[in-house]
């Protein structure tokens, strides 16, 4: 049988594709960034609908604009 297994410490193991982590770890932070983004507004559109008598129309409005200045600033 064919022995597979690694002596030596697990670091000079395979070789890591480093620009694939690159492009994961750069695709987890836009996740993060615009996913937070859209929470954040959705949380304060609702807020405003829910506790002022504005009703849904003024709080879509509201969660637009708050996205477009957010998209604006984190870019």
């Amino acid at each position: 049988m064919v022995d597979d297994r690694h002596e030596g410490p697990l670091e000079l193991g395979a070789e890591m594709d480093y620009s694939e982590h690159e492009k994961t770890y750069n695709m987890f932070l836009a996740l993060a960034k615009w996913g937070t983004l859209s929470i954040i507004a959705l949380l304060v559109a609702m807020a405003f609908g829910f506790f002022t008598s504005a009703g849904f129309l003024s709080s879509l409005i509201l969660f637009l604009l708050v996205m477009a200045v957010g998209m604006s600033l984190l870019r």
